[in-house]
C-alpha cells in the first residue's frame, strides 16, 4: 500500500545491565531465614501454651470444678502433639525453600566493565521473578540496616526509597527495593551514594545537613511561568530588605 511504511523496533540493551557485576547475598542470609522460621514456630507455640493456660483457669472457675494442675497434666501433651504435627506442614517445606529462594536473589549497580549502571538491578523469586530497575535519578535516599540477627550473622541491607515510596518504615512506608543479606553492605552503599552525587548535589542521605539551592529561571521565548516566577522571586527579595530595615531601625 502506498505510504505504508515497516516499523523498526528498536530493543535497548537490557541484557548487559542484568548481566553486569552481579551479586548475591551472603550463604549466612539463609541462616538468618532459617532462625527466624524458627523464632516464629516458638513464638506460636508459646501462644498455644498461653491458651491452654488460660483454659484450665477458666475450667477452674465454673462447676464441675476441673483443678488447674490436671487440666495441664491431661491435656499437656495432646496439645503439644497436635501443635507440632499442624506445624511441619508449613515449617519443613519452609526450611526447605529457603535456600531455593536466596539463591534467586541477584543484585547489579555495575556493568560487566565496572563502569556504574544508571540504575539499581535487583532480581528475586522462585515461581514469581521479579526484576526490578531502579533508575538513579528516581532515588531520594538511602538507607543500611542491621537488626539483631543481621549483626549476629554479620550481615546487612540497604533500603532504596524513591519519590513514590520515600519514607522510613515506621511511617508506614515500605522503600522501593532492598538489597538483603550481604557482608559488604557499607561498601555498596557508600558505592551507591558515590554514584548518586553524580546525579545531584547536595544529596540527602539521612545524615547530611542540606541547604537550598536556588537555580535560575530558564528565560523562554513567551513563557509566562518563567515571568511570573521571576516577579515572585523579586518581590521576595524586596520584602526581605525592607524587614531586614525595619529590625534595624527597631535596634
Amino acid at each position: 500500500m502506498e505510504g505504508e511504511r515497516k516499523g523498526v523496533v528498536i530493543k535497548p540493551p537490557m541484557e548487559a545491565v542484568t548481566s553486569g557485576r552481579v551479586f548475591r547475598p551472603d550463604s549466612r542470609f539463609k541462616y538468618k531465614q532459617w532462625l527466624e522460621g524458627t523464632i516464629v514456630l516458638f513464638f506460636m507455640w508459646g501462644l498455644a501454651m498461653l491458651c491452654l493456660v488460660a483454659a484450665a483457669y477458666f475450667n477452674g472457675l465454673d462447676p464441675p470444678y476441673y483443678p488447674f494442675a490436671s487440666y495441664l497434666n491431661d491435656w499437656f501433651i495432646t496439645v503439644n502433639v497436635v501443635y507440632f504435627i499442624i506445624s511441619l506442614f508449613w515449617y519443613v517445606p519452609m526450611m526447605i525453600i529457603i535456600p531455593f529462594y536466596v539463591r534467586t536473589f541477584e543484585y547489579s549497580v555495575s556493568s560487566k566493565e565496572g563502569a556504574a549502571s544508571p540504575e539499581v538491578y535487583v532480581r528475586k523469586g522462585l515461581l514469581n521473578v521479579t526484576k526490578k530497575h531502579v533508575p538513579f535519578r528516581t532515588v531520594t535516599n538511602i538507607l543500611s540496616r542491621a537488626g539483631p540477627l543481621d549483626r549476629l550473622f554479620g550481615i546487612g541491607t540497604i533500603e532504596i526509597e524513591t519519590a513514590g515510596f520515600s519514607g522510613s518504615p515506621q511511617g508506614g512506608r515500605s522503600p522501593e527495593e532492598k538489597i538483603e543479606g550481604i557482608a559488604f553492605y557499607e561498601e555498596v552503599r557508600d558505592y551507591i551514594l558515590q554514584e548518586l552525587r553524580r546525579f545531584r548535589d547536595p544529596y540527602v542521605t539521612g545524615t547530611e545537613v542540606v541547604r537550598p539551592v536556588e537555580k535560575p529561571v530558564p528565560q523562554l521565548p513567551e513563557s509566562l511561568d518563567d515571568e511570573m516566577l521571576i516577579t515572585l522571586r523579586a518581590i521576595r527579595d524586596v520584602l526581605a530588605r525592607i524587614e531586614k530595615k525595619m529590625d534595624k531601625e527597631d535596634k
